[in-house]
């Protein structure tokens, strides 16, 4: 079976349909989703709907909360708060329904799935290093917990004599003697110097991990973005992948 996961579409509509024509073609199956559907990006009413529509696990991811009135945006940068000030004057009622039957964290077969991290789902800590990821091995008990938040796709591996290791590889094979920790990157908004969206794909017959990039009309994005007036710093970020 091949198991597509997905996270941190942040409203960008072109990505995330690349991401799912790809997802197809990849032979997915089943979708997963990791949070963070609206913010940043001009069509949330839109990515939400393909998020239902596609997804089987749903999660929510900070954007998501403080549109839905969960928490504040006291912890954002301007420009991420004057997009969910956007977001929450346009979103639709219909979305707000939807989002909010999304979950904090899941589980499917052998993976955790959560937005952040497995510690504290609604706290959105961040996961960067090794010794970030030392102690949250200790908050899942499957083999694999996949995470977004960060928009940085990387592999954070602990070996059986409990050595924390992290992994830039755009494939991997999973050892059942090891752990794991897989951030997805970002659909909408990737941040590594690679403006491609990012997403993975599981193949559970050999255990193997895989990134994929997907290009997409990044110029349409954009020219959407401005024309709703959200902050120019979101929109040339999308064309750098910072």
């Amino acid at each position: 079976m091949r198991i597509a996961i997905i996270s941190d579409v942040h409203a960008n509509l072109e990505a995330l349909e690349q991401v799912l024509r790809d997802s197809e073609k990849q032979g997915a199956e089943i979708i997963h989703f990791l949070g963070d559907a609206v913010g940043y990006g001009c069509n949330p009413d839109e990515c939400v709907k393909l998020i239902g529509k596609h997804c089987d696990i749903k999660l929510l991811g900070n954007h998501d909360y403080v549109a839905l009135g969960l928490e504040s945006t006291e912890s954002f940068n301007k420009a991420a708060r004057d997009a969910l000030s956007w977001t929450q004057n346009a979103i639709a009622e219909a979305t707000v329904e939807a989002l909010a039957n999304f979950e904090l964290e899941a589980n499917y077969l052998d993976y955790h799935l959560v937005h952040a991290t497995p510690q504290s789902p609604d706290k959105w800590q961040y996961l960067f290093d090794t010794n970030e990821a030392r102690e949250q091995f200790e908050f899942f008990s499957q083999s694999i917990c996949f995470i977004g938040h960060s928009h940085f796709p990387s592999i954070f591996v602990r070996d059986s004599d409990g050595a924390i290791s992290m992994h830039m590889k755009s494939t991997i094979q999973c050892q059942p003697d090891r752990r794991y920790i897989i951030n997805a990157g970002s659909v909408g908004q990737p941040r590594d110097k690679d403006n491609r969206a990012c997403y993975v794909i599981i193949d559970t017959e050999n255990n193997e991990i895989q990134f994929r990039r997907v290009t997409y009309d990044i110029d349409a994005t954009q020219e959407k973005m401005r024309k709703a007036r959200l902050p120019e710093f979101l929109i040339e970020r999308l064309a750098a992948g910072v």
